[in-house]
């Protein structure tokens, strides 16, 4: 069974979710915001150890605890080859130069991949728009939709990589999706697809 531990990190309220399975001694980290030390002081409450850290997109909110988790822990990092791309060009804003760190477990996820962690399974949605490279990340009945899908809202395309048209898309994908799924959004409170569907002015 998933469980879900969300900490709200930051100015920005970036929403960081550590998720794995019950009786795992592993986890998943979502999005570890720029916080490491209170992330890995709560892993540790837990009793777990980081198996992998997923990125939904690379702006500098969601990322800026990876190179120090990575290095406590040595876990993998998952992320679109594309926004990883975006780290290596020091006149991008908002996203944090984590191309200048040396790590030896960066893997790129696609549409259609499945990562295991924590003793669960997710499989990747690319859902660009917010950025080229956003992507989302289901697990049971849960998706986890960085800055992509909010509560009645949906992510900005006024930063670079961000597209109103394409992020149009990625929400109607989202919306086509079979059945009803609790959605974790990036930042702010959570809600549920089928709410999404009946009231989110972005997805009709």
């Amino acid at each position: 069974m998933l469980k879900i531990v969300t900490l709200p990190l930051g100015d920005y309220q970036t929403n960081c979710y550590i998720l794995f399975a019950e009786g795992s001694t592993t986890c998943a980290v979502i999005d570890p915001g720029f916080a490491p030390e209170l992330v890995l002081d709560r892993v540790a409450q837990l009793g777990l150890c980081v198996e992998a850290i997923l990125l939904t997109h690379g702006h500098f909110d969601h990322v800026g605890a990876v190179e120090a988790i990575v290095r406590a822990t040595g876990c993998k990092l998952w992320m679109s080859e594309s926004d990883w791309s975006q780290f290596a060009n020091p006149t991008t804003a908002f996203f944090y130069p984590l191309a200048n760190c040396d790590f030896t477990e960066v893997w790129f996820c696609e549409e259609g991949e499945i990562i295991r962690a924590g003793g669960l399974r997710f499989d990747v949605l690319a859902t660009p728009g917010h950025t080229h490279g956003s992507v989302c990340y289901c697990c049971e009945d849960a998706i986890f939709s960085g800055d992509t899908l909010f509560a009645g809202s949906c992510g900005r395309t006024d930063l670079p990589g961000g597209d109103c048209e394409t992020i149009q898309s990625s929400l109607k994908r989202l919306r086509d999706l079979p059945g009803d799924y609790r959605v974790f959004p990036g930042h702010g409170e959570g809600t549920t697809l089928a709410q999404e569907r009946q009231y989110n002015p972005y997805l009709r």
